[in-house]
């Protein structure tokens, strides 16, 4: 019996690290591809209403992406977030700022999770007639969040994460392996 839960947990081991390492090549990878629209998730708007560090990056890598010709407009999608900010609202200021037009920003304010950006976002595509887009999130959410697009039925999904790194990575890419699997099943 004791070698029978050896060999189990040597498994479960195996795959947690296969998985890990699956999505953090996943989230790294940028295939340069090119689409109708940029779709960025919400992260936290600090208590003076400035962006946070992570929020920030991803909305520099769509303005990247929107400047270099990858994406004709930008979806921004988040939601009320406990500081008494709308996400999506902080970053279409953000992009204004930064000489992106408000007619080639669209906002969603409600993505209160990634599952609800998910589906609204491919609402707003299909209203559009959009048939490509690129998420924008932090490299360990890259792999949930396009399955969840494509397990929808949107297949024309791509990613693209910031250089944004931090300690707490550690954890979120352990935590998005359980997220993967919970969608899963």
């Amino acid at each position: 019996m004791k070698k029978f839960f050896k060999i189990v947990f040597s498994f479960l081991g195996i795959w947690f690290l296969a998985h890990s390492i699956f999505i953090i090549f996943d989230g790294l990878n940028d295939k340069n591809t090119k689409a109708d629209v940029a779709i960025v998730l919400g992260n936290k708007v600090n208590k003076d209403g400035t962006l946070s560090d992570r929020l920030k990056a991803r909305l520099d890598k769509s303005i990247e992406l929107y400047k270099n010709g990858r994406v004709k407009k930008i979806i921004v999608s988040g939601g009320l977030g406990k500081e008494g900010f709308w996400e999506a609202n902080e970053m279409e200021k953000y992009l204004i700022e930064n000489q992106i037009s408000s007619p080639n920003i669209i906002v969603d304010n409600f993505g209160n999770d990634t599952e609800k950006t998910v589906e609204n976002s491919i609402k707003i595509l299909d209203s559009l007639d959009y048939k490509t887009a690129i998420c924008v999130s932090q490299y360990f959410h890259q792999t949930r969040t396009k399955m969840l697009f494509r397990k929808q039925g949107f297949q024309n999904i791509e990613s693209a994460s910031p250089n944004y790194f931090e300690w707490r990575d550690f954890y979120a890419v352990s935590r998005e392996f359980f997220g993967y699997y919970k969608e899963v099943f």
